[in-house]
């Protein structure tokens, strides 16, 4: 059985990714790499991530779709809302755009989510089409025999083929205290210290582990090997 290593909520640090891939020794002929989203956002290169994303997916690795990549995929494919690249400039979308050779006049998220004003729409760029028509053919979610990989969580009473996927990427409490399933749910989305405190991963009385280690705040980068339940992380 190959060994499973979940990863999630890189959020631009390719510096803390690559020592992360160094210390698990990830080998893509052994090992199942599953990559559960957030790409994007916050960090110093996110651009350099989705590279790394695409190189390692062509090489077997199953990568997932994040709330922050869906809100960059939303920021260009429906600007009818002018909502959409307001939400992604203040959730951090300013940094990753800069990375894209974009020259943002008012680069100060902290305006954006206080002001009613809306930024003018951006057109997309040679530079980032690539990596959007990439994220936007990203799953949602990756199941098996025991386990279910996933960014945010799942609808504790819907069957996850027939959940929203908004769900999928932005769900929290009502996930964290109602899933009594009998599967394994692996997520990130929610950094851990809210969960219980501490950076380090979360493993919940109702079958679920939570992941994200806050690498987006100067947090953990976590990796959750399975079956072993064995965890790896930079800081």
């Amino acid at each position: 059985m190959k060994r499973m290593l979940a990863v999630s909520d890189i959020h631009g640090d390719i510096e803390k990714f690559e020592r992360l891939l160094t210390l698990v020794k990830y080998n893509k002929e052994q090992d199942q790499l599953l990559l559960l989203g957030d790409y994007v956002d916050r960090g110093p290169q996110s651009r350099a991530v989705i590279d790394k994303i695409i190189q390692l997916k062509n090489d077997g690795a199953i990568a997932l779709l994040g709330n922050h990549d869906k809100m960059m995929i939303d920021a260009f494919t429906n600007q009818d809302d002018p909502m959409n690249l307001k939400r992604w400039y203040y959730n951090g979308g300013i940094k990753t755009l800069q990375n894209y050779g974009y020259e943002i006049k008012r680069d100060d998220a902290k305006y954006w989510y206080t002001t009613d004003e809306f930024p003018d729409p951006i057109a997309i760029n040679d530079e980032i089409h690539p990596h959007i028509e990439f994220l936007k053919g990203l799953p949602y979610y990756h199941e098996t025999e025991d386990y279910i990989f996933v960014h945010a969580g799942v609808h504790p009473e819907t069957p996850i083929h027939d959940t929203d996927p908004y769900t999928l990427v932005w769900i929290r409490e009502e996930f964290h205290h109602g899933y009594t399933g009998n599967k394994t749910v692996i997520f990130g989305h929610t950094p851990t210290n809210y969960l219980h405190k501490r950076p380090d991963v979360f493993f919940g009385k109702n079958n679920i582990i939570g992941i994200d280690g806050g690498c987006a705040y100067g947090g953990r980068l976590n990796c959750l090997e399975l079956p072993s339940m064995n965890v790896l992380y930079v800081e």
